[in-house]
C-alpha cells in the first residue's frame, strides 16, 4: 500500500531521534532526554492560578465545541498583549491555534505552493523547513552574522520570484540572537519591498537574558506582518498545545489571507476550550513567576557556558 511523497518525506530530527533512544532504553541503558525544549518537564511547573482555570472550567462544562477562530475572551486578551508590544490588531486578526506548529501549518499551507521559496534565519526551528517541504516549497536559509544581525546582503540575493516569506524568529530557536530595532525594521523593509510577506515567532518573548526585547509590531508599519505566538514556554503549558496567529490589521495585502485561512480552522473544528479558558488565566493572572523563570533559566544558562568554556576546543 503506498504513502504519498509529502509524507514520507517528512522529518524532525530533534523528535525522531526519540526513536532511537527508545530502543537503547529497552536495552536497560538510562536515557536523558536534552532534544526536547520542554521546561515545565524540568522542575518549571505550571501556575497554580492557571492548572485552577481549567480545572474550573472543565467543572463548569466548557467542554464543548469553541469557536473555530477561538473564544472571544481569549482573542480580545491576545489583542492587547500583542497591541502593548506594538502590533496592531483587532479580534478579527486573531486566530487561536493547537500551539504554534498548527498556526505555522496553517499559514505555510495558505501561502506555499510547489517550488514556493521561504527564506528562514540559519540555523532555524526544523518545523519549518518540515512544513515548507510537505506543500512543496523550498526552504532558503540566510545567513545570520558574527553579532547576530541578519544579513541583508545575503537576503537580498536569495530572493527570486519564487519567494513567498520571509521568516523570523524572534528570539531564535535555536540558537538565541535576539533581534534588535533596527534589524527588525530592515528586515521589514526588504519585506516590503519585494512583496512577500514575513513570519515572526515570538514564542519566547518575554525569556530573555541580556537585552531588551522588541516586538516586530513596533516597526511593521503597514507591511504584511503574520506573527506567531503562544504558551507553551513563558506561560509553561507545554502539554497543553496553545498557540495563535495575528495578522497586521494596517496591510490591506493580508486581507487575501485573512480571509481564507479560517477555512482551515474550521475545517479542523476547534481549539480545545478548558485549555482556552486557562490560556486567558495565563494572559490576565498573576506574571511574577515569569521573572522568576527567566532568572533560573539564567542561573543555568551561565552554569552550561562555563562548564562548555571549561572544555579544552569549545567556547
Amino acid at each position: 500500500m503506498k504513502v504519498s511523497n509529502r509524507i514520507s518525506n517528512v522529518e524532525y530530527a530533534i523528535r525522531d531521534i526519540t526513536l532511537h533512544a527508545r530502543q537503547y532504553e529497552k536495552a536497560g541503558k538510562k536515557i536523558i532526554y536534552l532534544n526536547i525544549g520542554d521546561p515545565v518537564k524540568y522542575d518549571f511547573p505550571t501556575p497554580d492560578h492557571i492548572k485552577k482555570a481549567l480545572i474550573d472550567a472543565v467543572a463548569s462544562n466548557f467542554n464543548y465545541y469553541a469557536d473555530s477562530e477561538g473564544i472571544l475572551e481569549l482573542r480580545q486578551a491576545i489583542v492587547k498583549k500583542e497591541s502593548q508590544k506594538g502590533l496592531s490588531i483587532t479580534v478579527e486578526d486573531v486566530l487561536v491555534t493547537n500551539g504554534i506548529s498548527e498556526g505555522l501549518d496553517m499559514v505555510t499551507a495558505s501561502i506555499v505552493e510547489p517550488n514556493s521559496e521561504i527564506l528562514m534565519p540559519g540555523p532555524y526551528y526544523p518545523p519549518y523547513a518540515s512544513y515548507v517541504k510537505f506543500y512543496g516549497g523550498k526552504p532558503i536559509e540566510f545567513k545570520i552574522t558574527e553579532d547576530g544581525t541578519p544579513d541583508l546582503d545575503d537576503i537580498k540575493s536569495k530572493i527570486t520570484p519564487k519567494t513567498r516569506a520571509l521568516c523570523v524568529i524572534n528570539p531564535n530557536n535555536p540558537t538565541g540572537e535576539l533581534f534588535d530595532s533596527k534589524s527588525l525594521k530592515q528586515l521589514i523593509d526588504v519585506a516590503s519591498e519585494h512583496d512577500i510577506y514575513v513570519i515572526c515567532d515570538e514564542i519566547y518573548d518575554r525569556l530573555v537574558f541580556d537585552k531588551e526585547f522588541t516586538g516586530i509590531g513596533k516597526v511593521a508599519k503597514d507591511a504584511p506582518v503574520i506573527l506567531l505566538n503562544g504558551f507553551s514556554k513563558v506561560y509553561l503549558m507545554t502539554g497543553w498545545r496553545c498557540g495563535y496567529v495575528c495578522m497586521n490589521s494596517d496591510c490591506q495585502k493580508l486581507e487575501n489571507i485573512r480571509n481564507n485561512i479560517p477555512k482551515l480552522a474550521r475545517v479542523r473544528i476547534a481549539t480545545n476550550l478548558p485549555v482556552q479558558k486557562a490560556a486567558v488565566a495565563a494572559l490576565e493572572g498573576p506574571q511574577g513567576y515569569i521573572a522568576q523563570t527567566v532568572t533560573k533559566l539564567k542561573k543555568r544558562r551561565d552554569l552550561v557556558v562555563k562548564r562548555l568554556n571549561e572544555i579544552d576546543g569549545i567556547s
